[in-house]
């Protein structure tokens, strides 16, 4: 069974990528196992690249294969903001609160509430070769927060065919339409190509 490091430290984004690999022949860990990778600065003007940056960060460290993701909000009245910022809009110590609270300001106002979540997947090798997938998700931005499930913005968007926001709906649900679940659907189908691809050198 192949070992497959998540370069993330956030809970509800582990939750997910279990649960999108759950039945397949990889063990996942959390890089919270592993007290060699330390805290390090995100670097890139793009999701892709982040995400890039992060996996092939995690994989030279531990010596095995990482997969990380950057994802995040943008919106259309806000020129793409809060785009790669989305985790710390409000400030690089800021609550899901605060980034809400922030952006329901920015927003205040404007009559265009469209807005996308996107996804930038990054699967590395500890040689830095890299696979890229990504997901996309439209939405509208809500004046004020529904419900309790999820983390980050989801209280804020709406997701119009199932008219509730991403807050509302179980992990289940949301995996199935999110702009995450898009892109881990890309990485499942491509599984086996993905795992004769690790064992490449």
């Amino acid at each position: 069974m192949k070992e497959l490091v998540l370069a993330t430290r956030n809970k509800g984004k582990m939750r997910e990528f279990e649960l999108l690999f759950n039945g397949l022949p990889l063990e996942i860990k959390g890089v919270s196992e592993f007290r060699s990778v330390t805290e390090f600065e995100e670097e890139g003007s793009t999701f892709e690249e982040i995400a890039i940056n992060k996996a092939h960060y995690v994989a030279k460290v531990l010596d095995l294969p990482a997969i990380a993701d950057d994802s995040g909000l943008a919106v259309e009245a806000l020129n793409g903001a809060p785009g790669i910022f989305s985790a710390r809009y409000a400030g690089k110590s800021a609550t899901n609160n605060q980034n809400n609270q922030k952006l329901l300001e920015k927003m205040a106002g404007k009559e265009n509430r469209h807005a996308m979540f996107v996804c930038s997947i990054a699967i590395s090798k500890p040689t830095g070769q890299v696979l890229m997938y990504t997901g996309k998700c439209s939405g509208i931005i809500l004046p004020e927060p529904i419900g309790t499930n999820g983390f980050g913005y989801d209280p804020l968007f709406y997701y119009p065919p199932l008219e509730k926001t991403f807050a509302q709906l179980s992990v289940e649900e949301k995996s199935r339409v999110s702009h995450r679940g898009q892109a881990m659907r890309k990485v499942k189908n491509d599984f086996e190509k993905i795992m004769i691809w690790l064992q490449e050198k």
